[in-house]
This record gives structure tokens, sequence and C-alpha cells, in this order.
């Protein structure tokens, strides 16, 4: 049985009801639990998204998101990068809902528990369907891989400027 997003937001509800909160993505008709981040990786994805939002809200580039703003894919997975950005031109506001639309930049950010090939084949699928830029940041290996369409990845270390 594929299961779709309603399937998934029916789960959530009765999770809510009994007072329970997991953070859920839907891939290919199933439902991947996440579990939490450690705080170092908590720390750093809300790290860029303040130097993020110091650069954007300014100038009325966009919007930023964390790893809880879910995006429903033109493939119909729905999935929450650790941390994005839409700009204001393709998101007026935001919905009160899921997004429907690919973000222009997902970072994803390795964790203890996360497997580094599934990392990369979430930026690669993101790519895929239309986003512009995607970052990993793995901060075991103080390394910064950036990823976009019809270019080779470039990987930054700890001394170069993203």
């Amino acid at each position: 049985m594929s299961l779709t997003i309603k399937h998934l937001e029916h789960l959530q509800e009765i999770l809510q009801e009994k007072h329970l909160d997991y953070r859920m993505e839907l891939e290919d008709g199933k439902i991947i639990v996440m579990g939490p981040s450690d705080v170092y990786t908590s720390e750093i994805s809300t790290r860029l998204i303040w130097l993020l939002m110091n650069w954007i809200a300014p100038r009325s580039l966009g919007r930023v998101f964390d790893s809880s703003g879910g995006f429903i894919l033109p493939n119909t997975d729905l999935k929450a990068p650790d941390v994005s950005f839409v700009s204001s031109e393709r998101l007026r506001q935001s919905p009160r809902y899921f997004a429907q639309l690919v973000p222009d930049l997902v970072v994803e950010i390795k964790s203890q528990s996360d497997r580094i090939k599934l990392l990369q084949e979430k930026v690669q699928l993101f790519l895929a369907l239309g986003a512009q830029v995607g970052i990993l940041i793995h901060p075991q290996q103080l390394t910064v891989s950036v990823y976009r369409p019809n270019i080779e990845q470039l990987v930054l270390n700890n001394t170069d400027t993203l």
C-alpha cells in the first residue's frame, strides 16, 4: 500500500491526541520517522538560520525555514530539509500548511545518527526537482559540500569561506 500525505496527516492527528510529537517525512509512499538531532547539529542549523535571516530579512529576499517546515514536492514526497530558503518571488506568504514547491536552497546537516549517503541522495532529489543550491554540512569532517544543478560538487573545509 502506497501512503499519501492524507495518511500522514491522519497519523499525526492520532499521535497528537496521545501527546506524541514525531517529525515525519513521506518518501515513495512510505512514512519515515525522523529522530531528533544531537544538540551540536541543532546549534549549527540555528546559527545558519540566524546568519541567513540577517542577510535575507532586511532585503526582503524571501523566507527561511527550519527542519519543521515541510514541502510537498512534485513527486508527491513530503520532505523537510534541516534549513531551507524560498525566494519572495516564489512564496510571497507562507501557507498554513505544507508548502507545495521545491525550496530554492536546501541544507542538510549530518547528525551522529545520519548516514551521509542518504543525506546526499536527499540533496540530489531536491536538485533534480528544481532546487538551485543544496548544501551538505558534515561537522565531524569539518566540510561543507555545495551542490548545484549541472555543476560539479564543491567541497569546502574549515579554512574556506562559503
